[in-house]
């Protein structure tokens, strides 16, 4: 069986959600800053007149920090408890996986990002990290 996953990068990793799970991706977005939030929630969008969570998936999965200051962009996914847009550094394309190619996390993958990660894809020139989405938008409500 084949899956198709919507990818984006933070930091130098690649990651994907389910194309399924994805609503839209969007260019970065004015936000409302949430007083006492956990440090992964950037804060709020209005996306046509829905409001919805942005968490910021760099600090949620423990990576650093970018060098520079980057526009993040939203991948708003769907969750059982409704639409959350996950912040990263550049969304890539969508990429079609067998199952018989999936794999267990390397041990190199350590902290949040491990927890967080539900199997690994081996593509032609580096490795898809398959974000368990529902686990990383979490934070929104561990208030």
């Amino acid at each position: 069986m084949n899956h198709q996953f919507c990818t984006f990068r933070l930091d130098r990793l690649l990651f994907g959600v389910p194309v399924l799970q994805v609503q839209e991706v969007i260019r970065p977005q004015q936000m409302t800053r949430v007083p006492l939030a956990p440090p992964a929630v950037r804060g709020l969008i209005n996306l046509r007149g829905q409001i919805v969570t942005a968490v910021d998936l760099r600090q949620r999965l423990e990576l650093p920090a970018p060098d520079r200051e980057v526009d993040a962009m939203n991948v708003v996914i769907r969750t059982a408890d409704g639409a959350v847009s996950f912040l990263v550094d550049e969304v890539g394309e969508v990429v079609e996986v067998a199952d018989d190619d999936r794999e267990t996390p390397p041990e190199t993958l350590r902290g949040a990002a491990r927890e967080l990660t539900q199997g690994v894809f081996k593509l032609r020139h580096e490795l898809l990290l398959v974000l368990d989405s529902e686990q990383a938008a979490t934070v929104a409500s561990d208030n």
